[in-house]
């Protein structure tokens, strides 16, 4: 096995008393683990932080064998990490990555989803320029792993414009159609539908239609540990937007 490729940074273990296990997304392999000798030495452990893009080379005898991985940073978003939002924002996308995709299979839209979020943070880490980008990310994630939402019509039957999405079956409402029933539907923020910006209620109101799905359908067992990294994402979002 060889492989060297750019990926982006997303869990790192200690292992050992010098080196670390990386896990890192990759475009045209998926989720790569590796082994760094050294990894936790003053020179690596500045190169290997979770939202980091590095070039990485893994090599292994054998397909079953954890690959010995070497790395050079190619873009260190490490100053985010002094920053609330933006670490929390980085924090919470990595390891969604890190968490929920199987390791060897490729997402090339993942990779990039997660590779214009963590360039939107860089480039505007207030979160007015990023928010979307995040909720469309997390909606990307159920959709990529079988679990998306049908936002192409009313599932009810109903005409006009969009409005909910009904919490039993991810399909989209429309206003009309769920006018009678809104308590028990999640509101579908327009520009999920219509793209563009959105104010902060909108942005609000995207992360827990996302959150509804990814903890019933994706994040269960060991994998809803890393709930509460989203959980101060959201709440920090929620001060910023009120």
């Amino acid at each position: 096995m060889h492989i060297e490729t750019q990926a982006i940074v997303c869990a790192v273990r200690a292992h050992g008393e010098h080196g670390a296990i990386v896990r890192a997304l990759t475009a045209e392999t998926g989720l790569i683990a590796g082994y760094v000798r050294g990894g936790r030495s003053r020179r690596l452990k500045p190169v290997l932080v979770p939202g980091n893009l590095v070039r990485g080379d893994w090599r292994a005898r054998t397909d079953e064998q954890l690959p010995a991985l070497t790395v050079e940073l190619i873009e260190s978003r490490a100053a985010l990490l002094g920053e609330a939002l933006p670490a929390a924002a980085i924090d919470w996308g990595t390891a969604l990555a890190a968490v929920a995709l199987p390791e060897g299979q490729a997402y090339p839209r993942l990779y990039a989803a997660l590779d214009g979020v963590l360039a939107a943070v860089a480039a505007a880490p207030a979160a007015r320029g990023w928010a979307t980008a995040l909720v469309r990310y997390e909606l990307l994630m159920l959709a990529e792993l079988g679990f998306g939402l049908d936002l192409s019509g009313c599932v009810a039957g109903g005409e006009g414009a969009l409005a909910f999405v009904s919490p039993k079956n991810g399909g989209a409402v429309s206003a009309a159609a769920g006018a009678p029933y809104r308590d028990r539907l999640l509101p579908l923020p327009s520009f999920l539908i219509e793209g563009g910006s959105a104010d902060w209620p909108d942005v609000l109101d995207g992360l827990k239609l996302t959150g509804t799905f990814l903890e019933r359908d994706l994040l269960h067992g060991r994998a809803a540990d890393i709930l509460a990294a989203r959980e101060r994402l959201v709440e920090r979002i929620r001060r910023v937007g009120t």
